[in-house]
């Protein structure tokens, strides 16, 4: 059996990867419909090695079409058209942070809270979470159940791909110009991003912090269903693919670091690549086009009784949206729609 699927933003770099992943790992597509702005209609995106998906305008997509509908737009564009899709009877997964919080639509990363799937029947929407978020919560899934978390310090190193291809270009541009002595124009950061970083991702809210900071810890404790006290940093760096994460983790129970690296060894999605040696670790350049997310530099905090110091990274283009998107379609389709 298979399913008819749409990808709505089907030429940025999150849904490019969705037809990548979805063709990678042989999901059963009866149909397959690319859907993106106007401009973009009659274009073509590839689906696999050797097919093609000739692009459809969003404006007038008709989304009976599909069963399965993955979002990879914006907020603005989520509100508008997310309503349409499921009112046509299409099941959405959603990309965007338009619909994460709301009480009735389940957001989900599939090693860590797969049940939750079920209660997309509410209405007919899965969110998707952060891409921070994602690595994050794989990682401290089998660490809580064992030892039960109770505060985490962050910082995070997020890059730019993260807001598309446009910020992937301006730091290209940017590099350019400081070797040849142009002028940088910043046109979709605050500040210079190449040869720099950013501790600003999102607007800022009321207390200091930024909205991208509020997700992080707001969308673990809902993934997790547990009280976690959480605080980050989030900052952008000048890396093209591949957001990391110092994380500091305070348990209620004593865990050591040879318990963590054997727990998260164990643990589906994640990858231990901890050697105490030089280039014993994992950075974003190692990552990028893998499905795994990492986990280095596991180590004991001596300034609490009981905490753990890691460094996780993943590509976020991949378990930080498309591979996520996907994974929840797998599960979808699997438990709950195939006859």
């Amino acid at each position: 059996m298979s399913v008819s699927i749409a990808i709505i933003g089907a030429t940025g770099n999150v849904g490019q990867e969705i037809l990548n992943i979805l063709a990678e790992r042989d999901f059963p597509v009866s149909e397959i419909f690319a859907v993106a702005s106007r401009q973009s209609m009659g274009q073509e995106v590839g689906f696999g090695e050797h097919k093609s998906v000739r692009l459809e305008a969003i404006e007038n997509f008709d989304f009976s079409k599909a069963r399965i509908i993955f979002f990879a737009v914006n907020n603005e564009l989520a509100l508008k058209y997310v309503p349409k899709a499921t009112a046509a009877g299409a099941i959405v997964i959603d990309n965007s942070s338009a619909f994460r919080m709301e009480d009735d639509v389940p957001l989900v990363v599939p090693e860590v809270n797969a049940s939750a799937i079920k209660n997309y029947k509410n209405r007919h929407i899965i969110a998707n979470p952060n891409c921070a978020t994602a690595q994050l919560v794989v990682v401290l899934k089998p660490l809580h159940d064992a030892a039960k978390i109770t505060r985490i310090v962050m910082a995070t190193y997020q890059s730019v791909s993260g807001i598309g291809n446009a910020a992937m270009d301006e730091l290209f541009s940017q590099t350019r110009a400081i070797y040849v002595n142009d002028d940088i124009d910043s046109k979709n950061f605050t500040k210079q991003i190449a040869f720099n970083v950013i501790p600003h991702i999102d607007s800022f809210t009321s207390d200091g912090s930024t909205r991208e900071e509020a997700k992080i810890a707001e969308e673990t404790r809902k993934i997790m269903s547990a009280d976690i006290r959480l605080t980050a940093t989030c900052v952008r760096v000048p890396v093209f693919v591949g957001h990391s994460e110092a994380v500091n983790i305070e348990f209620e129970k004593p865990l050591t670091p040879g318990s963590a690296r054997k727990l998260l060894r164990e643990a589906p999605g994640c990858m231990v690549v901890d050697k105490r040696e030089d280039a014993g670790y994992i950075t974003p350049v190692d990552c990028v086009g893998e499905f795994a997310t990492f986990i280095s530099r596991i180590r004991r905090d001596p300034t609490v009784e009981n905490g753990l110091n890691m460094w996780i990274v993943s590509d976020n283009l991949r378990k930080g949206a498309a591979l996520n998107a996907v994974q929840i379609a797998e599960s979808l389709w699997a438990d709950h729609l195939s006859p």
